[in-house]
């Protein structure tokens, strides 16, 4: 008789959301921090990861000797395959902090145009202070990245009469337009008035917005970045922003979290958002539903949804 397949959640509010497991599939809670509760380390399969969990809280994933996926609640999964090992599947939550991350990206990039940071701190201080600021409507705006919350963005910024375009990774064509290769962007972005960022961290985009980018910049464009920290130069940015030139808003940050003393969060040109972008209480139900389908392949012996990384297949080859 086949023996139930061990997954574990986070936590027993995730479990009691995902409701009962199919037939086949036996759950424990493993928080990563402390020893898994109802089921042994040896014979956990599958494990579902904190959302948001610092890489030095999962070290215990290695302890797990028979092991063979890992869920994220995140979509993005940068150092995870290295954290998991090459034995180890990964799937992400690709989708369920779309719609979210894209909203806060073009409110982010609303706020920074309409010196909303400043009207905050204009009103702790009682001062009224009418300004004339650039606004969205007829700016131009790119999106660098055109993965799932990249066309989020895209259609989200529609009603708000942009002038857009789109980096990926090649320059092509889709249903919507041209998509520019991010090779071009340095030689693009003297006339990007608006840069939103939304590619994953890996070699390629590592301090993809140094100096030399920063520079080209026009006077008063903004960095809207939803990706992640390092996708940016911090201390280019600093040094960029410290002269008033450009305006950031950001929700990601290397490091992260900013130290007290980080010198950006003394900038009145920088927007800091504490990463954020997929936390709103859309993300619970969200998530929910993803596992539901996956509990259900799981069971199945199917493959994941999001699977960005076959141990099996690996091995194939």
């Amino acid at each position: 008789m086949k023996q139930n397949t061990v997954v574990t959640f986070p936590s027993e509010e995730l479990l009691a959301a995902v409701g009962p497991l199919p037939e086949g599939l036996e759950a424990g809670i493993w928080d990563f921090t402390s020893d898994p509760v109802g089921v042994a380390l040896e014979a956990i399969e599958i494990a579902v990861f904190p959302y948001m969990a610092k890489f030095s809280e999962l070290e215990d994933v290695k302890k797990a000797p028979n092991l063979k996926l890992v869920q994220t609640q995140t979509t993005g999964f940068d150092g995870i395959r290295e954290l998991v090992g090459p034995d180890v599947s990964v799937a992400t939550a690709h989708g369920v902090h779309a719609a979210s991350t894209a909203e806060l990206a073009v409110g982010m990039a609303i706020a920074s145009l309409r010196g909303i940071g400043e009207s905050v701190r204009d009103q702790a201080a009682g001062h009224w202070n009418p300004r004339r600021w650039p606004g969205l409507a007829d700016r131009k705006v790119a999106i660098v990245g055109v993965g799932g919350i990249g066309e989020e963005i895209r259609k989200r910024l529609v009603p708000f009469e942009v002038e857009l375009s789109r980096f990926g990774t090649r320059a092509r064509t889709d249903e919507h337009g041209e998509i520019l290769a991010i090779d071009d962007l340095h030689s693009r972005a003297s006339s990007i008035e608006v840069l939103i960022l939304i590619v994953p961290h890996n070699a390629s985009t590592h301090h993809l917005v140094d100096a030399q980018l920063l520079s080209t910049l026009p006077d008063d464009a903004v960095i809207v970045n939803v990706a992640r920290g390092a996708v940016v130069d911090t201390d280019a940015l600093v040094a960029e922003l410290a002269t008033g030139r450009l305006r950031c808003a950001s929700d990601v940050f290397d490091p992260e979290p900013l130290p007290e003393d980080h010198p950006i969060w003394k900038l009145p040109n920088a927007l800091i958002v504490p990463h954020n972008g997929g936390n709103t209480e859309a993300f619970l139900p969200r998530m929910t539903a993803l596992l539901k389908r996956q509990v259900v392949a799981w069971a199945e012996g199917r493959d994941s949804e999001n699977l960005v990384y076959s141990a099996e297949a690996a091995n194939r080859h």
